[in-house]
């Protein structure tokens, strides 16, 4: 693990170490993985700004959500099935997370039941949902995070009916099953919801005490309706490129919602995140924390709790090199002036 210089060298780890159908879950996409490939490829069109002659000896990083102060603005987005790549499933990464102050969100499909991983850890993380056509496994799931002390609920938006994921069709079929109940994945995909409308956040709002964030706004009219419905924070994210083939990435999209939003709710963003160079990027164009899924999932493969450690040590002593070298002292002076757009 020391020898790893950045997170390319972890995912070629990870290849070597996963079996062929895990690694092929991990890294695929729908379609012929255009949207997956331009999420990575888009901040390559994204230039920063650098300012000279600052003192940048001091950096700091650390940012506030709901009342928790993290480390820094990084956090751990939900994947699903860990145990694939780890006998301990999710644990090693809530872990990880934990020990450097970072946020962590347990997905739905977790290998290991969210009181579990809770158990894991001194503060829970927050619980990604997907709804079901059948309200009562929603609401056991909902009822599942509250008694665990559960804070904020990750509500997934883009998951009517599970995407085209040719290059790991199969994997999830038969009666492999989450430990949150979330159902059988027979014929490729669970119960995901169809009738999901923006009536659900009422009815939350009405039954729960609990933070609201939807996750799956690539548009600034959804961000509009958001607001209007008063969620607590919004995830700019298109599943990784797992589900539609839009061929745009997040970070193109950012901006957009950002201008929407001004400032009245935090945004978070996932998808392409591989450099510290991406994270400062996407808090220029208004992301206030940005999430990371495959790349953790390199380190737990390779080598469990201490191999997510490993890219977060990575990913979090880029960001703070590059601040220093663009002139930049805290996450709070990270703004639009910092970096410029290069048309595609």
């Amino acid at each position: 693990m020391n020898n790893f210089r950045n997170i390319w060298d972890i995912k070629n780890a990870s290849k070597e170490k996963l079996t062929q159908h895990a690694f092929d879950y991990l890294v695929g996409g729908a379609d012929d993985l255009r949207t997956f490939n331009r999420n990575i490829k888009a901040y390559q069109h994204f230039q920063i700004r650098p300012r000279r002659l600052i003192d940048v000896r001091e950096v700091n990083t650390s940012i506030e959500l709901f009342g928790k102060e993290y480390a820094s603005p990084l956090y751990l987005s939900p994947v699903g099935f860990q145990g694939l790549f780890h006998p301990e499933g999710e644990i090693p990464s809530v872990k990880a997370a934990a020990a450097k102050n970072i946020l962590s969100i347990a997905s739905t499909v977790t290998s290991k039941s969210f009181s579990e991983i809770c158990a894991a850890v001194n503060t829970p993380p927050w619980f990604q949902l997907y709804t079901t056509s059948d309200r009562t496994t929603t609401t056991r799931l909902l009822d599942q995070a509250q008694k665990n002390n559960c804070e904020t609920i990750v509500l997934t938006i883009d998951v009517p009916v599970p995407g085209n994921r040719e290059k790991h069709i199969g994997i999830l079929t038969g009666n492999m099953r989450t430990e949150n109940a979330l159902g059988n994945f027979e014929n490729g995909g669970a119960d995901f919801d169809a009738t999901l409308t923006w009536d659900f956040i009422p009815w939350f709002k009405k039954n729960y005490n609990m933070n609201l964030l939807l996750k799956g706004i690539m548009t600034a009219e959804d961000a509009a309706i958001a607001l209007d419905h008063e969620v607590d924070g919004i995830i700019v994210s298109n599943h990784g490129g797992r589900q539609l083939e839009s061929d745009l990435s997040t970070i193109e999209v950012l901006e957009e919602i950002s201008k929407v939003v001004n400032g009245a709710i935090p945004i978070f963003i996932d998808g392409g995140i591989r450099r510290g160079t991406d994270i400062f990027k996407a808090l220029a164009l208004g992301a206030t924390a940005v999430g990371i899924g495959r790349p953790y999932i390199y380190g737990l493969s390779t080598d469990g709790q201490t191999g997510v450690e490993k890219v977060l040590k990575i990913l979090q002593t880029e960001l703070v090199r590059n601040m220093q070298i663009a002139g930049v002292t805290s996450i709070s002076k990270i703004n639009r002036k910092c970096i410029r757009e290069k048309k595609f």
